[in-house]
């Protein structure tokens, strides 16, 4: 039973990690909308498509505890806003990072992201680290630092996305609650905001009349994309050791790599090759420190 059990976890959280990895597709079929109106619509979309998940699963009441609950508590207050924050900022350069071909840049940003929640470990939480740890990071940074200065381009999109999402992570420590619930929470709070930028700004592509339909339903549709993968994140994560969720992480990045290069023919040169291949041993290390430890137990 917990062999199947654990088969299933692998397939829910591979699979959320790979329509992660291939989500740049659906953000270039709306590339000729801004970055920061897909974002608005992407937010609203995803608080109306997860409360409907929420009623339609009978989680309404538990949903509405965890609301008070949150509201009683001020660091869980601080930090839930403090997530939504910077998962808007994290969204909106990886929307902008797609849409103006820079693919790959957010593909590095994907793979250098655990290695800056380690930084972050160390210096917010006080952990310790491991000679193996220390030394991916050291690795990982002297592969964004040759990149900066043979390609001639600070890394902005890729370390902007690896920092949000790290803080992100972060931050829900604060709060600790289910995934589902947390993502309903935290766009609610951003959406107020996001109905103001869509009223504010000049032209809305969401409703003028000469856009075609497609785009309407692609933009509603941001929220369902949002949603499925981390809902099998959150069931798959939990069903297998905290190691197999840290190698099946990489799926997404990899495939968004492979999506910059032979299909959206972005450059990639010699000074990205020996910068990621930096990168790929510094992960390799951080992943034979991570199995020392397999049978601990990703929370939901």
């Amino acid at each position: 039973m917990e062999n199947n059990t654990d088969k299933l976890g692998i397939i829910y959280t591979a699979g959320a990690y790979i329509l992660w990895g291939f989500l740049p597709i659906y953000w270039k079929l709306v590339d000729e909308v801004p970055a920061g109106e897909i974002l608005a619509h992407r937010i609203i979309w995803s608080f109306l498509f997860m409360l409907i998940i929420v009623l339609v699963l009978k989680k309404w009441r538990p949903f509405i505890q965890q609301c008070k609950i949150i509201l009683q508590d001020r660091k869980k207050l601080i930090g839930i806003t403090l997530a939504s924050v910077v998962i808007s900022l994290n969204w909106l350069t990886y929307i902008w990072a797609v849409n103006s071909d820079h693919v790959i840049q957010a593909s590095l940003g994907y793979y250098i992201n655990p290695l800056v929640s380690i930084l972050l470990a160390i210096i917010v939480l006080k952990e310790k680290l491991s000679k193996q740890q220390a030394f991916s990071v050291i690795l990982a940074g002297i592969g964004v630092l040759y990149l900066t200065i043979s390609y001639g381009v600070f890394p902005w999109v890729s370390l902007t996305l690896a920092l949000s999402f790290a803080l992100y992570g972060l931050f829900k420590k604060t709060v600790d609650i289910p995934a589902m619930f947390g993502l309903t929470i935290e766009t609610m709070i951003i959406t107020p905001l996001a109905f103001i930028y869509l009223y504010m700004i000049p032209k809305n592509t969401f409703g003028a009349v000469d856009t075609i339909a497609t785009t309407n339903l692609l933009l509603m549709g941001a929220g369902v994309a949002t949603a499925i993968p981390l809902l099998l994140f959150a069931s798959g994560a939990k069903r297998i050791p905290l190691a197999m969720v840290g190698f099946l992480q990489y799926f997404a990045p990899t495939i968004m790599l492979f999506l910059g290069i032979f299909v959206y023919h972005e450059t990639f040169s010699q000074a990205h090759l020996i910068a990621f291949s930096l990168i790929w041993i510094a992960l390799f290390i951080y992943l034979g420190s991570v199995y020392k430890h397999p049978f601990r137990k990703q929370r939901s």
